[in-house]
C-alpha cells in the first residue's frame, strides 16, 4: 500500500465538486462502524470508561501516525492497553489538561496487514478515497470505529455506507443536510449525556440540591474532579448551543 493509504480508512481529501455548478445537497452524518479489527479498538474494550478520539497523519507513508485524545479513564491503565496493544509500536504522550491527555502513537501493522483477515473487498475501500467526503472526527469505540462525516451528495454516502454494510457493520446514527441546525445536546458525548442525565436523576440540579456531586460520581464510578468537569464541559457545550447562539451582544 502507498501513502494514500490511511485515506481509505478516515478522513478523505479529494476536494468536493463544486456545489455551484452540480446542484448537489451535502450531507452530514455520523454513523458506527462494526469491525473491531479497525485499529485502537483493543485499547477501547480494555478501558471502556475512557474515550479515545483518533487523528491520522498521512505523511508517514503506508502506516499513518495515530494522534489520540483520551478523555476520562484511568491514566496507568490506558497506557498499559497502549502497551500491550497489538497495533501500536510505541507510543509518547504529549501532553495533558485535566481528565485529557494526548498521545502520538507509531502503529505496528499497515492497513493492509490490519484489516486483511477481516475485509473481504480491500479494494473496495481503496476505492472509497474516491469518495466526495471528509471524516472529522473518529472515535474508537470496542466494537469498531464511530465516525462523523460530511459528504458531498446522498449518493457519496450510500458508497461509504453500502461498502461497510457489505463488508464490516453500519449502523446510521444521524444524517442531515448541510446547513441544518442540530437539535441542542447532539454535539455532547455519550458520557456527558450519562453525567447530565445521573446529576439531573439524583436531584444535583434541584434547589435545594437532592444529590452531593460525590454521589453523582460515586454512581458514575469516578472521582468527584472528573465529575465536576464533565458536567461542566456539557453544560458549557449546552449553552454554547442554546444560549450563546440568541443572546444579544453586550454592549461596548
Amino acid at each position: 500500500m502507498g501513502a494514500e493509504d490511511g485515506d481509505r480508512l478516515g478522513r478523505f481529501d479529494t476536494p468536493m465538486t463544486d456545489r455551484r455548478e452540480s446542484g448537489r445537497m451535502g450531507l452530514i452524518a455520523e454513523f458506527d462502524i462494526d469491525c473491531d479489527a479497525l485499529p485502537l479498538t483493543g485499547v477501547a474494550a480494555a478501558v471502556p470508561e475512557a474515550t479515545l478520539a483518533l487523528e491520522l497523519q498521512y505523511n508517514h507513508g503506508e502506516r499513518p501516525m495515530f494522534i489520540v485524545t483520551v478523555t476520562g479513564g484511568e491514566t496507568r491503565a490506558l497506557e498499559s492497553a497502549m502497551d500491550d496493544a497489538f497495533d501500536v509500536a510505541d507510543w509518547t504522550r504529549i501532553g495533558e489538561s485535566g481528565e485529557t491527555r494526548r498521545y502520538q502513537a507509531v502503529p505496528a501493522r499497515s492497513f493492509e496487514e490490519q484489516l486483511g483477515d477481516s475485509l473481504d473487498d480491500l479494494a473496495g475501500l481503496e476505492a472509497l478515497a474516491t469518495a466526495d467526503a471528509i471524516i472529522e472526527r473518529i472515535e474508537v469505540r470496542p466494537a469498531g470505529w464511530r465516525q462523523t462525516g460530511w459528504f458531498a451528495d446522498r449518493d457519496e454516502f450510500g458508497r461509504f455506507a453500502s461498502f461497510w454494510r457489505q463488508n464490516a457493520g453500519f449502523e446510521l446514527r444521524r444524517l442531515a443536510r448541510d446547513g441544518d441546525p442540530e437539535p441542542p445536546g447532539e454535539g455532547l458525548t455519550d458520557r456527558q449525556n450519562e453525567a447530565l442525565r445521573t446529576a439531573y436523576e439524583l436531584g444535583y440540579f434541584d434547589i435545594p440540591r437532592g444529590a452531593t456531586l460525590r454521589e453523582v460520581a460515586d454512581e458514575l464510578g469516578i472521582t468527584a474532579s472528573s465529575a465536576s468537569e464533565r458536567l461542566r464541559r456539557a453544560q458549557t457545550r449546552l449553552i454554547a448551543e442554546t444560549v450563546a447562539t440568541t443572546w444579544p451582544p453586550l454592549p461596548n
